[in-house]
């Protein structure tokens, strides 16, 4: 050992030896000492709500926590308002000095009911590591004003919803009329009509009661208003994933006040044919606003109430836990009467209550079963053709729903597969955060497959529907007026097709009563005769009702905000219907002195009965260039045939009055019968003068 140290070089070697040894201890302890800290050292990191405070949980990894104890490291917290949060990220509140061996603090003096974001931190060696950014709410002690503050949120969100889609209908609503008139027996265009039915109006209800609608003012057969439905379903669809999309997921309850400044000046300083969009873009806001509230009003302990804690036990049993909130979602669209407002609901309590998954997508189910019964209750005032049509939809629903509930594992387990597999999450382990997702993807799953089921037998369904619901007799099949209000009023650029179709039918009864007072002046058999009047009166008092019931039905429509066509369009319906009237009133006239002609034994000359009768020649040809206008799309009409038809009778009106001016000094006997004649073809060139009113109407010369 001593020769070792005879060499120098022996020396510089057991010195150099020596060293490494002492910096390799003194690296491996300074190692120890300043390892670096990620912040995901902090493992289960947990929070509670409590009023006015929050309870905040977490963990240290184990290995994490020896190195570090004795080393004077301890915990930090830091917590921020979400207003501050949403704003600039600064003016974190920090708290420091917490020991480290601790796993559990309490924030406490906090907002009643707001939102936080925090951090846990391990403070070592001057230097903070943070976890990532926590969200937390604290707890309100719930009570009837809450429930009061969520109803008015509900209403909020019902009205924004309303709001645009009033504002879609009036900027798309022409362009819609027209798909719905060009809707042949095509099932595929019926399908696109009823996706942008629904994508217009926002409402499946709202869709579905104009559908019926249609069918009973006899605007859509039963086996195309039953493609339109389908198409609704899916356009119900896309609507629950807008909703989910632009309310949960970007979150744009913070700017939707910016977006009103925004939009609120084009309302008085923009042009018109802005304003639609305005009012779908302020619908727009009052629905995020309304879902804002809501979220904020909804406890997270929803479920932990006394008389609440059941359902969700219930909601684990196969089959009895779909129905139960299947009945749920039922009531709840039958109180709310919007099956989007519902659907709304189930996804606040997935992100707030952590609702599971499997009620949510029950809650759906309910709420689409409660628009069938909806529907039905509205159908009861229609005639057969839409108790039917009604029917349909009812069928289409108890299908979708019974093999939804059939395959319930199956539909569940392949919804998880396929978030999963995606890397969205499982929305059974995490309903709060991929919940609404997963209900959006199921929505639109159920919707097509329903539909490729049921579009193959939408014949034998348009056949279930005809024996379930039996027609009551002839007075059951005619399609009524007084009946076509059943659709959704605030819809006007859609609803005035049914006003259009029943005006229709208006011009269509006075050639009826043309042809029957006619008739009159051929009629020998005195009980024809008076059964011919009687039928004349009963037309008459029809041609009245339905005058003050399509203006009534055309004033409602007018109530709401119209485009500058569809107001136009209104009001030449409402000149139309007086007109028709007038003729109505005409021929009744007519009639009664055509009775008191026969009743004084009056008689026409050969020459005077033919002179009538091309007189009546002439406005029947006018009466049917009148109806053919009505029926067109007011776009292709021209008035050149009717002006035509109206200057013939004119011209044979002052043919046939010259004539008998002339003739008068020569009747004598028969100067009566002359003045009944006069006043028949007279009143004829009267009927002729409103025929080509309504036709002016009809491309808007009022």
């Amino acid at each position: 050992m001593i020769k070792l140290f005879e060499k120098p070089l022996h020396v510089c070697l057991l010195i150099l030896i020596c060293s490494s040894l002492v910096f390799s201890c003194f690296s491996q302890q300074n190692s120890l000492r300043n390892s670096t800290l990620s912040g995901s050292e902090i493992k289960q990191i947990h929070s509670t709500a409590l009023e006015e405070s929050v309870q905040l949980e977490w963990l240290l990894d184990y290995a994490t926590y020896n190195r570090l104890k004795d080393e004077n490291a301890s915990i930090s917290i830091r917590y921020i308002a979400e207003e501050n949060y949403q704003k600039t990220q600064k003016n974190w509140l920090t708290i420091n000095g917490i020991p480290i061996e601790t796993t559990s603090f309490n924030l406490d003096l906090l907002n009643k009911n707001e939102k936080y974001y925090y951090q846990i931190g391990i403070a070592h060696t001057d230097e903070v590591k943070w976890s990532e950014v926590r969200s937390t709410r604290t707890k309100t002690s719930w009570g009837w004003f809450n429930l009061i503050v969520l109803i008015g949120s509900l209403a909020l969100f019902i009205y924004g919803l309303k709001t645009m889609g009033e504002g879609l209908q009036q900027a798309l609503g022409s362009k819609l009329r027209a798909q719905i008139n060009s809707i042949s027996t095509n099932r595929l265009a019926g399908i696109a009509t009823g996706f942008s039915i629904t994508a217009i109006l926002q409402s499946i209800i709202a869709s579905m009661l104009m559908i019926v609608s249609f069918v009973n003012a006899g605007l859509l057969t039963l086996t195309q208003s039953a493609g339109v439905m389908l198409g609704a379903g899916i356009g119900a669809a896309v609507t629950t994933w807008m909703v989910s999309v632009l309310a949960f997921e970007i979150n744009l309850s913070a700017y939707a006040l910016f977006i009103l400044a925004f939009v609120a000046p084009f309302l008085f300083f923009g042009r018109k044919r802005w304003k639609p969009w305005m009012n779908t873009i302020f619908g727009f806001v009052f629905l995020i606003i309304g879902l804002g509230f809501l979220t904020s009003n909804l406890p997270e302990d929803l479920f932990q109430y006394e008389w609440l804690a059941p359902l969700l036990e219930w909601s684990k049993i196969p089959v009895v836990g779909v129905l139960l909130f299947a009945l749920i979602g039922l009531i709840l669209s039958i109180v709310l009467q919007s099956t989007v407002t519902t659907i709304a609901l189930a996804m606040t309590l997935l992100v707030i209550s952590n609702l599971p998954i499997e009620a949510a997508i029950a809650i759906l189910l309910g709420a689409q079963v409660g628009t069938a019964i909806n529907v039905e209750y509205a159908s009861r005032l229609g005639n057969v053709h839409a108790k039917r049509s009604a029917r349909i939809h009812t069928l289409f629903n108890i299908i979708g729903f019974s093999w939804v509930v059939i395959s319930f594992p199956i539909i569940l387990s392949g919804l998880v597969w396929f978030m999963t597999n995606m890397g969205w999450g499982n929305p059974i382990e995490n309903p709060q955060a991929v919940g609404n997702t997963a209900l959006t993807i199921f929505h639109v799953f159920y919707a097509s497959i329903n539909m490729l089921l049921c579009l193959w037998f939408i014949p034998k369904f348009t056949q279930i529907a005809q024996k379930m619901v039996k027609s009551k007799g002839r007075s059951d099949e005619v399609f009524h007026l007084e009946y076509i209000n059943m659709g959704n009023l605030s819809t006007a650029d859609l609803s005035i097709l049914e006003a259009k179709k029943e005006i229709a039918k208006f011009g269509n009864l006075t050639q009826r009563m043309s042809r029957m007072v006619r008739s009159l002046l051929y009629e020998k058999n005195p009980r024809d005769f008076d059964k011919i009047l009687e039928r004349i009166k009963k037309y008459e008092d029809i041609t009245d009702r339905i005058e003050i019931e399509v203006v009534q039905y055309l004033n409602k429509l007018s109530d709401g905000n119209l485009t500058i066509q569809t107001a136009s369009r209104i009001h030449g319906m409402n000149s139309m219907v007086n007109d028709l009237e007038r003729i109505g009133d005409i021929f009744y006239q007519m009639s009664k002195t055509i009775e008191r002609k026969t009743e004084e034994k009056l008689w026409f000359t050969p020459e005077q009965r033919n002179n009538l009768a091309k007189m009546f020649d002439l406005v029947d040809d006018a009466l049917a260039i009148m109806y053919q206008n009505l029926i067109e799309h007011h776009d292709k009409v021209s008035l050149d045939q009717a002006n035509l038809a109206e200057t013939k009778i004119n011209e044979r009106r002052n043919e046939l009055r010259k004539n008998y001016l002339e003739n008068l000094s020569n009747q004598d006997a028969n100067f009566k019968a002359g003045m009944v004649y006069n006043d028949l073809f007279s009143s004829l060139e009267k009927v002729g003068d409103h025929v080509i009113n309504v036709s002016e109407a009809v491309v808007g010369k009022v």
